[in-house]
């Protein structure tokens, strides 16, 4: 009876290291409040647009005008973030890939399309004359 104590007791102890980190926060946390110009980005003037900046978030934005508004994504990958691998707007305008992995996500609500489990990091983007004002 005691050995059989001693043997689940080990594997008592070992199921917290047998667990998968939960959850789909695997973007680091970092304040974000950008100021991105439509003259300099004009594509963001037409719905379906999309800009992409090298600048804000863990590995820079994408800023995607949907027709009723404006949606914002960290183009750091969630597959190994702790790469950095900035995700790349394919040709379509309508899925970004990453270089390093090769997973995909979809640009109408960042979601994945491809190997990715988890989406892209979102944030807020409003329009305040001439200027997307993205921050978390």
């Amino acid at each position: 009876m005691l050995k059989v104590l001693h043997i689940v007791s080990f594997f008592l102890l070992l199921l917290p290291l047998a667990c998968k980190k939960g959850g789909c926060n695997v973007i680091e946390s970092i304040p974000v409040l950008e100021q991105v110009s439509m003259v300099q980005y004009s594509q963001l003037y037409i719905p379906n647009g999309v800009a992409v900046t090298e600048r804000g978030g863990v590995a820079g934005l994408i800023i995607v005008n949907t027709g009723n508004g404006y949606i914002a994504f960290d183009r750091c990958s969630t597959v190994n973030p702790e790469k950095r691998c900035a995700v790349v707007v394919e040709e379509s305008g309508v899925v970004a890939k990453d270089p390093c992995s090769g997973a995909r996500y979809l640009l109408v609500n960042g979601s994945p399309a491809e190997l990715a489990e988890c989406p892209l990091k979102r944030y807020r983007a409003r329009r305040s004359g001439e200027t997307i004002i993205v921050s978390n």
